[in-house]
């Protein structure tokens, strides 16, 4: 018998003043069995750094052809592809084929190992942008997550602060790869 997502509830307010973006969201968000609660918040930190009016979360790990979060224009065509985690080359390279812009947020310890043997596969994928969050930060963040939430985020100067109640964590995501 399959094991069921455990649903998850937020609600994120966002105030972005590098981008000058102002509002409040209630998330539902799926987690998968073999999902962490520290991949969960990465998730919803991607959320939160990129959001607009028609960002969303895929099915990401339950389907091969979705990412963890997404967003489609009107026409359905994909404006930005967001994997969490540390995918290989083959499914970057393809959803770079799919999408206008392809984001990767890296986050475990081995994030460095990870990207040394990506690196040089990844060169010529122009519209592909890597992150990481290190690793005692996205265990900070997964610290924060709860079957119902009440989540703050703050983007200032590239800096991020998510907060619930009265705990805190910043955020400092280092770029690995830009879009060239």
């Amino acid at each position: 018998m399959a094991l069921k997502s455990i649903i998850y509830k937020a609600d994120l307010n966002i105030s972005d003043m590098d981008r000058g973006y102002y509002a409040d969201h209630q998330l539902t968000i799926a987690r998968h069995p073999s999902e962490t609660d520290e991949r969960m918040m990465i998730r919803v930190l991607a959320f939160a750094m990129y959001v607009s009016e028609r960002l969303e979360f895929g099915k990401g790990i339950s389907d091969t052809e979705e990412p963890d979060v997404w967003e489609k224009d009107y026409t359905g065509a994909i404006r930005l592809w967001v994997e969490v985690g540390q995918p290989d080359d083959r499914r970057l390279l393809k959803a770079c084929g799919r999408s206008e812009q392809v984001l990767v947020i890296c986050y475990a310890s081995a994030s460095d190992v990870w990207w040394k043997q990506m690196n040089s596969r990844l060169d010529r994928a122009k519209n592909l942008k890597v992150l990481n969050v290190p690793a005692a930060q996205s265990q900070a963040l997964e610290k924060l997550a709860q079957r119902t939430m009440q989540l703050q985020c703050t983007i200032q100067d590239g800096q991020i602060w998510i907060s619930a109640g009265d705990v805190s964590v910043q955020i400092d995501p280092e770029t690995l790869k830009d879009f060239s």
